[in-house]
């Protein structure tokens, strides 16, 4: 397929498929003509991508997921390379989810403190 057909089915633009190909992440032989030629094995490369970066990953982290479904692989996550990125994402973050929670009872004192004290209306 080309690189405009690629990009419908895959819900990105050609240029963000060049950047890809840029970054060494997605590669695909010339026609004759000049023109890119992908497969499906390169649809499944862009979607394994967009759907880690869609949950944080950044670009360069998708490397190993990409490696692995180019090693033959059905599944990007199924290499010791990215087993070990999900370990550290996970590290990564627990502690942002730390740093949120402190930030929050910080945030939370500082209301209770400031928040002026209810009156109280006796009927009359």
């Amino acid at each position: 397929m080309r690189i405009s057909e690629l990009a419908e089915r895959a819900g990105v633009s050609t240029r963000t498929l060049r950047y890809y190909e840029a970054r060494g992440l997605l590669s695909a032989p010339r026609a004759a003509n000049g023109y890119r030629v992908y497969d499906d094995a390169d649809l499944e490369v862009v979607r394994q991508i967009r759907t880690l970066q869609g949950s944080g990953f950044g670009l360069e982290e998708t490397r190993p997921f990409v490696e692995c479904l180019r090693a033959g692989h059905p599944r990007g996550d199924s290499c010791p390379d990215s087993l070990d990125v999900y370990r550290r994402k996970l590290t990564e973050i627990d502690a942002l989810m730390e740093r949120l929670r402190a930030v929050r009872a910080e945030v939370s004192e500082r209301l209770l403190r400031s928040a002026p004290e209810p009156k109280c209306h006796l009927g009359g």
